[in-house]
């Protein structure tokens, strides 16, 4: 069994709600998963995108470290090409000055997901491919050892322990290698991929002051409920937005489960939706501790970084309380 879970929440907006709820949701689920004995919680960056209330992730973890005690905090992640480096290192300075030994900085390579975004962002699809670059120069501002800008220092961050993570999308995993960091590699619906990308990991880490061993963090959705029927039901709201932002090019809030499986889909919307309820860890809690050790098992994961999102928070709640049942957390 994966001995650490955590928790990704994207503030999905719902149908019918406002992207404030989904904003106070969001708090609401890390004070639960500390009590539940989740290890993380992190919260993610989205620009101007209908279902997605998480713009900012600084600022949002910032509230859920102030609303819990003891669990790590995070982001997953803030996405580098987006921003100076200087200026990440610095939020996350302030966070881990206010929340000491609580705060991970979880970053991406990702850019804005249209041309519009990235224009209004003031970067282009190629900004993607310094991310390599910009993750030295924002360790360089932590650590103290950047020269680019001599007399210039990132206050308060310089000095502080953070640890950083990498979302290895795309060439991530190599980069996190090289640069000795942990790595965050999903989702578990292409376990093959997921299972390729960490053995190069591990083969082309090279320790560094950040970490002397490889570390890495699956992630995908989980559900768990009573009949695998309902725990299918919690990915139906999640597989349907998914299936409308590839047939129309916009990723909107979330649908109840039931109006959902309503709808009269065309043959192509159907095979995506269909597509997009494959490959998830999903069942009652007997078969999901199955598939768990099957990932434990093909990845020799560290630590499974979970980011369900659905409609029904109820159900949401419930299956991260039969989830911490099944991996034994405290």
């Amino acid at each position: 069994m994966i001995q650490r879970i955590s928790i990704l929440d994207r503030s999905r907006t719902r149908e019918g709600h406002t992207a404030a709820e989904a904003l106070r949701d969001t708090v609401e689920l890390a004070r639960r998963a500390e009590d539940l004995g989740y290890h993380r919680f992190w919260v993610s960056e989205h620009h101007s995108v209908p279902g997605v209330a998480g713009s900012a992730p600084t600022v949002l973890a910032a509230a859920v470290a102030a609303a819990t005690r003891r669990i790590r905090v995070g982001t997953g992640g803030v996405m580098l090409p987006n921003h100076q480096p200087m200026v990440v290192a610095e939020q996350f300075g302030v966070l881990e000055a206010l929340f000491p030994g609580r705060v991970d900085m979880g970053l991406g390579r990702s850019v804005g997901f249209t041309d519009g975004i990235r224009r209004a962002l003031g970067r282009d699809t190629g900004d993607a491919d310094r991310f390599e670059e910009q993750l030295a120069e924002l360790l360089g501002w932590i650590d103290g050892n950047q020269r680019a800008h001599p007399g210039v220092h990132a206050h308060p961050a310089e000095g502080l322990r953070i640890p950083p993570f990498v979302l290895a999308t795309g060439q991530g995993a190599g980069i996190a290698a090289r640069a000795g960091l942990p790595m965050v590699v999903g989702d578990l619906r292409g376990r093959a991929r997921v299972a390729e990308a960490v053995a190069r990991y591990r083969e082309e880490f090279r320790p560094s002051a950040w970490g002397a061993e490889p570390y890495v963090v699956v992630s995908g959705s989980v559900a768990v409920a009573a009949t695998e029927e309902a725990a299918r039901r919690i990915l139906v709201p999640e597989a349907w937005a998914l299936t409308v932002s590839r047939t129309r090019g916009s990723f909107p809030p979330l649908r109840p489960a039931e109006e959902v499986l309503a709808l009269e889909m065309t043959p192509k919307e159907r095979e995506l939706f269909e597509g997009a309820l494959q490959g998830h860890l999903a069942g009652t809690e007997e078969q999901v501790a199955r598939d768990l050790a099957e990932v434990a098992a093909a990845t020799g994961a560290d630590e499974l970084l979970v980011a369900t999102s659905t409609y029904d928070r109820t159900a949401l709640a419930d299956t991260f309380t039969r989830l911490a049942r099944v991996a034994g957390l405290a």
